[in-house]
């Protein structure tokens, strides 16, 4: 392995609200490190680098293996509607033709249409779900000249046919170290590091990928190497804002308790903030939380409707919505709705019970998207399919929404605003707002400062 190459590439230009840490390329990285310390890795990170810049470091370093993680498909946008599968084709391109590496995808865009992207993309190989040891093992196979056909999550083609493994058994505790000049960069431009503190959903909303792309068995990294890392970050850095980037933060109350009680232990004047849905909850494990520097709680509500709600297959209901908004005001913990208005089911009854029931929820925001992303794999997709809004065999890879019949998108934002309520739509421009607050150095998600 003397003196072998890789290159991780956070292909990433997606920058709104803010610009995000490409952790996945980072997970990569601190594993590969550790299992391969012979391997030298570079990271590149298009968020930072431009088309030339990337083809002049290929042709600078010449790689052995070129790692590309590709995080989103499309803007998830319905008024845009932006697919970025031509600027991953054109990354793929800039490989192949500036150097000789071997070229392997992954990343969570990558493992929601795995075979797809493979055959559209063409790289040599790719990996989908959890790529550390998957990637280890294909690097060592390659190097070895072996057949990496037994690799769990392996995406290749043999004998003209692409083949997609199994994914093998996944990381009981992942490991995370922040690349120094990236976290530099990012603290700077978006006010927080990203931490992913665990990966699994165990729900089964039927819009969510998130159990395609991480399993639904939860694991969790270890607190106190969470409290070590962020201690790092506050100590060499002076970062002390970070954001937990799980899908949803509260599935466990005993890590919950743990990790709160470490941080609290440690005496770290970090606050933090992370994606919260309204079960494992109560006033008691808020008030510990906040203590522990809990500063933005940015809710995956849904909607505000009961029958929504168990359409969508939530786990709670608006009695539990509106009582930990409540605790969250008294407790002066800054929190945000994300809603989904005009997915599936919706109609103009529910939607005025959404809008209503937004007049009751002091201090906060609320962020619509309209319709839902179809994506495969997905109920949604299931239920798009047998009402004939896409073909069975459409593989969705342009975005598509579910968008219900029985609402007027054009009376949303007049109802919306006339909550009184703060309600900030996909197609709002917020820029200037988040530069004038970042110059004046304020650190978080900073919608804080647009509740009416």
């Amino acid at each position: 392995m003397k003196d072998r190459k890789l290159i991780l590439v956070s292909a990433n230009r997606h920058a709104e609200p803010y610009p995000v840490y490409p952790l996945g390329i980072s997970y990569l990285s601190s594993f590969l490190t550790r299992e391969m310390p012979d391997l030298k890795i570079s990271i590149f990170d298009f968020l930072r680098g431009s088309y030339d810049d990337y083809s002049r470091l290929l042709e600078e370093l010449k790689p052995d293996y070129a790692g590309i993680s590709l995080r989103n498909i499309d803007d998830v946008n319905i008024y845009k509607k932006e697919s970025f599968i031509n600027h991953y084709r054109k990354i793929i391109g800039l490989t192949r033709s500036c150097s000789d590496a071997r070229i392997i995808v992954g990343g969570s865009g990558f493992s929601i249409y795995p075979k797809l992207l493979f055959e559209t993309l063409k790289p040599d190989f790719g990996i989908y779900g959890e790529g550390e040891e998957s990637l280890r093992q294909l690097i060592v196979k390659l190097e070895n000249s072996e057949d990496p056909g037994n690799i769990g999550g392996l995406v290749y083609r043999k004998d003209g046919v692409v083949l997609v493994n199994r994914r093998g058994k996944l990381l009981p505790m992942p490991v995370l170290e922040f690349d120094g000049a990236l976290a530099d960069h990012y603290w700077q431009e978006s006010g927080m590091l990203n931490i992913q503190t665990k990966r699994g959903c165990p729900y089964n909303c039927i819009y969510c990928t998130y159990p395609l792309i991480e399993g639904h068995r939860v694991r969790t990294l270890d607190p106190g190497q969470i409290v070590k890392t962020l201690t790092d970050l506050y100590t060499n850095r002076k970062i002390d804002y970070v954001f937990f980037t799980d899908s949803i933060f509260n599935i466990s109350n005993s890590f919950n308790y743990e990790l709160a009680d470490r941080l609290i232990a440690a005496g770290l004047d970090i606050r933090w903030g992370g994606y919260f849905n309204f079960t494992n909850i109560d006033r008691q494990l808020l008030e510990k939380m906040k203590q522990s520097g809990l500063k933005h709680i940015e809710f995956g509500t849904d909607t505000i409707s009961d029958a929504l709600l168990e359409k969508y297959r939530k786990p709670f209901k608006v009695e539990d919505i509106m009582r930990i908004s409540a605790y969250c005001t008294e407790l002066d913990i800054d929190f945000a709705h994300f809603l989904i208005l005009g997915g599936y089911g919706e109609t103009d009854e529910t939607l005025a019970e959404t809008f209503e029931n937004s007049k009751k929820i002091t201090r906060t925001v609320f962020f619509p998207f309209i319709g839902m992303r179809i994506y495969p794999g997905t109920r949604l997709h299931e239920i798009a399919v047998e009402e004939k809004i896409v073909g069975a065999d459409d593989p969705v890879l342009e975005p598509v929404y579910y968008v219900s019949k029985h609402i007027d998108l054009n009376t949303l934002k007049p109802r919306a605003h006339n909550t009184g309520k703060a309600w900030i739509f996909p197609d709002d421009d917020l820029g200037d707002v988040m530069k004038k607050m970042r110059l004046r150095n304020k650190k978080g998600p900073l919608w804080e400062y647009l509740v009416r």
